[in-house]
């Protein structure tokens, strides 16, 4: 059994139920996807599978790249990832396609990872919500980051200070959403809450490993 699958941030929205409930939803263009490679636990040491995204636009391959898909005889995909899979269930082959109505289901719990949104070059106010100083009566002291050490001891800087820099950009995994909807027609897969990352931003989602299915 597959346990995720590849997809596309397209946006935020509400879904409106038979008795006028609202529930806050991002949607994902999820898949369809295609089997690179499987991986077994004989010739690997575990099982899982290499999905492959298929976008519209085809996407360029260096020789060693396009060789490594004409053994699964599938064309060139831009994105990969790999995803576990789980005992049971049909053998997953390379070559097989995997679409979202095959991974999940209404109810399902899952979890999404993906790129948070970079933000550039940050101060410690925001970065890490220092309180700064006060903003009236000449304190002349507001968002600065103050002392970062006592000069006879230790004379450094001790690793782990926190100081103003880069932020954002990194890895985000939000646990246990809910599976709204499942549209099988546009590959389309609505889920609870909100997910990382921008529009178009690429997210994997897997079941999640606190939640149960189906719920």
């Amino acid at each position: 059994m597959i346990n995720g699958i590849i997809g596309k941030k397209v946006g935020m929205t509400q879904l409106f139920a038979a008795d006028g409930t609202v529930t806050p939803v991002t949607v994902i263009k999820a898949g369809p996807c295609v089997v690179v490679q499987a991986k077994t636990a004989q010739t690997d040491g575990y099982e899982a599978i290499q999905l492959g995204l298929v976008e519209e636009t085809p996407a360029k391959a260096n020789k060693p790249t396009q060789g490594h898909f004409k053994k699964a005889n599938v064309p060139p995909t831009r994105v990969r990832r790999e995803v576990k899979v789980k005992a049971g269930g049909d053998p997953v082959k390379a070559g097989d396609q995997v679409l979202v109505n095959g991974v999940f289901a209404n109810g399902d719990r899952v979890d999404v990872i993906g790129l948070s949104r970079g933000k550039g070059f940050q101060g410690v106010v925001k970065r890490h919500h220092f309180r700064g100083g006060a903003a009236t009566h000449g304190s002349m002291f507001h968002r600065a980051p103050g002392s970062i050490g006592a000069s006879a001891f230790p004379s450094r800087v001790l690793k782990g200070m926190r100081m103003g820099g880069r932020m954002g950009g990194d890895q985000v995994t939000v646990k246990n959403l809910r599976v709204a909807k499942v549209d099988a027609e546009n590959n389309l897969l609505y889920v609870r809450g909100a997910v990382p990352g921008g529009r178009n931003g690429l997210v994997v989602v897997r079941f999640s490993k606190n939640g149960k299915r189906g719920q």
